[in-house]
């Protein structure tokens, strides 16, 4: 059963508020006064509330909405992890008492983790917006702009090896290419797409490089020549023949296609040159 706050304070709740009532820092003493408010908490409660159909009349009592909010802006302000935010105030009457925890049991990280996927973006954008308007009211801020800092979230990308690099020059070369070939028209030597093929070497590569061994070597060797196995002049014929056709069916290439696809062939030939092409 979700409460709003806690009706009745503990004998424990009173007594770290005593004593550590003059150690809080400045910041919690002003988020004191803005934390309050009925609406902020309302939709804290309104967010717990949609987690479960019954959840305001039924089950056991659980952690009061007001708590639940002063915890997350706890973890927020000290950019701790829920691990690391049960372990402080767990640790810490200051914090216990900011929370509004007291002498209470203090909630695991896992439930705490809950609580955030709970209180979505829409719920911390009302609280924004009633957080600018309690500024307006008290003559703040004139709440025409609010300047907010972000935040960088980790992402999953792929693990930048040579192999896995030369595959994307690959990629990039072969779309800027059929790029050129759109402007410069199907005549001349038709561009190949390689991509598929390539893709398939990089795995060769990636296989051969993660197998032991004298034979994962050899492997590795043969699989790296196999992916710049190319017949002789190809590109130089590629880089020519378009240029040709569209001066003889155009009269032109237009300047910044002609040092787009130079500035491809240049680096492509230096990856030949470097790898002994």
């Amino acid at each position: 059963m979700i409460q709003t706050r806690r009706a009745q304070r503990t004998f424990g709740d009173g007594l770290i508020a005593e004593e550590v009532k003059d150690l809080h820092e400045a910041w919690m003493k002003h988020a004191d006064r803005v934390l309050g408010d009925k609406e902020i908490v309302a939709a804290i409660y309104e967010a717990l509330a949609k987690r479960h159909p019954q959840s305001r009349t039924r089950g056991r009592p659980g952690t009061p909405a007001e708590v639940v909010l002063r915890l997350l802006v706890l973890k927020h302000m000290r950019n701790w992890s829920y691990g690391v935010l049960e372990r402080e105030v767990r640790a810490n009457l200051v914090y216990r008492d900011f929370t509004r925890v007291g002498g209470t049991k203090m909630p695991d990280a896992k439930t705490m983790g809950r609580w955030g996927v709970a209180v979505g973006p829409v719920v911390v954008k009302q609280i924004h917006e009633r957080i600018v308007q309690i500024a307006r009211d008290h003559r703040v801020a004139q709440g025409r702009r609010m300047r907010v800092d972000t935040t960088v979230v980790e992402t999953n990308i792929h693990y930048p090896t040579d192999s896995s690099l030369l595959g994307d020059g690959v990629r990039v070369l072969t779309r800027t290419m059929k790029k050129i070939t759109g402007i410069a028209g199907a005549a001349g030597t038709q561009l190949r797409d390689r991509s598929r093929s390539v893709k398939w070497r990089v795995l060769e590569i990636a296989r051969a490089a993660r197998a032991k061994g004298r034979q994962s070597g050899e492997k590795l060797a043969q699989a790296t020549a196999d992916y710049w196995r190319q017949p002789a002049g190809w590109w130089d014929r590629q880089s020519a023949s378009p240029r040709r056709s569209a001066t003889a069916s155009s009269g032109r290439l237009t300047p910044g296609g002609r040092s787009c696809w130079r500035g491809c062939v240049g680096s492509w030939k230096a990856w030949c040159r470097a790898c002994g092409r």
